[in-house]
């Protein structure tokens, strides 16, 4: 399909983006930024929607977003099931994952191979993050020596907070040897993306992960590896563009953060839980469809096929096919 094609079709999607879901018979629902969760007994439906968020607010829709997360990840917890277990179960509609109900732990662990976003802004006023000091005279978008993990706790609103571990196993949040755990296989899974993603033209710039505990079994949950929870950028490109101090061409949604700092800087990065969404323009919401699928396509090996639809009606007749509803 031509790059014309495509932007056509998201074009014409625009106005039947997936914003919410309400299915009372799946469960109880939770409303994330992203997702739509619905829980019953030991299982829960995950939708994901084609919502976006930014600086700890939802923001807007992006076309065919929800259905490109939750393949991603399918593909990611099927390739990563033997490093660690996961929730996953079964994706009985694009947009849709059933998984494993769980013990959710109540933060992120977040693993960093660049001095790059909400590191690089911090690091400006003060050279540290969660506690880990950084070395002073670094430039923007470089790779550390070895990667970095700032743990961060998952607030009810505004901007998440980094914790050191020390912190987070003082508070209790965590056993010591359960945080150990997670960290051993954050970087573990990091390592298997980068490698993954190398092979394929891309760097793994940095990733958050989000566990939780299954009868004291330690299970990676929620998303991995997508462009929501990932950095991406373009091997090829990337040690010229650093040395010229330029932006990597990116694949994520750093370009809609970037977007958003540029159009509005008197509201963002630091706009609060109670301020009103400006205008979010038709362009950015198209461009970064299309670099949501060049990602797609690179980091799955298979093209995206976009297809103009009423997503709602598709997902309501796919549950009832699989019996969900």
């Amino acid at each position: 399909m031509s790059a014309g094609n495509i932007e056509e079709i998201i074009k014409k999607h625009l106005d039947k983006t997936l914003k919410e879901t309400y299915f009372p018979s799946l469960g109880k629902l939770y409303k994330g930024k992203v997702r739509d969760n619905y829980s019953k007994g030991e299982q829960r439906v995950i939708i994901a929607t084609d919502r976006i968020s930014s600086f700890d607010r939802v923001i807007s829709t992006i076309p065919f977003k929800g259905q490109m997360l939750n393949q991603i990840s399918a593909f990611w917890f099927e390739k990563t099931k033997g490093i660690v277990r996961n929730h996953f179960i079964e994706s009985p509609d694009p947009n849709v994952s059933v998984v494993t109900q769980c013990e959710t732990i109540p933060f992120e662990i977040i693993v960093r191979a660049y001095l790059t976003g909400s590191m690089w802004r911090d690091y400006k006023k003060e050279n540290s993050m969660s506690g880990i000091s950084i070395p002073k005279g670094m430039k923007k978008n470089q790779r550390f020596d070895e990667i970095i993990l700032t743990p961060s706790t998952k607030a009810a609103s505004g901007h998440d907070i980094y914790l050191p571990k020390e912190e987070i196993i003082k508070k209790g949040m965590v056993d010591k040897d359960v945080y150990e755990q997670m960290e051993e296989t954050a970087i573990k899974l990091f390592e298997f993306g980068q490698e993954h993603c190398k092979k394929n033209g891309l760097i793994m710039v940095d990733t958050k992960y989000e566990m939780g505990l299954k009868d004291g079994e330690l299970m990676v949950i929620d998303e991995i590896h997508t462009q929501d929870s990932s950095r991406f950028w373009l091997a090829d490109s990337y040690d010229e563009l650093f040395a010229k101090e330029e932006e990597p061409e990116i694949l994520d949604k750093e370009i809609f953060r970037g977007w958003l700092m540029t159009t509005y800087p008197e509201i963002f990065p630091n706009i609060k839980p109670e301020q009103e969404i400006p205008p979010i323009a038709d362009d950015i919401k198209i461009e970064l469809a299309k670099r949501y699928m060049k990602s797609y396509q690179i980091i799955v090996g298979m093209e995206f096929k976009p297809e103009v639809s009423n997503v709602k009606e598709r997902i309501i007749n796919n549950l009832k096919k699989a019996g969900y509803l």
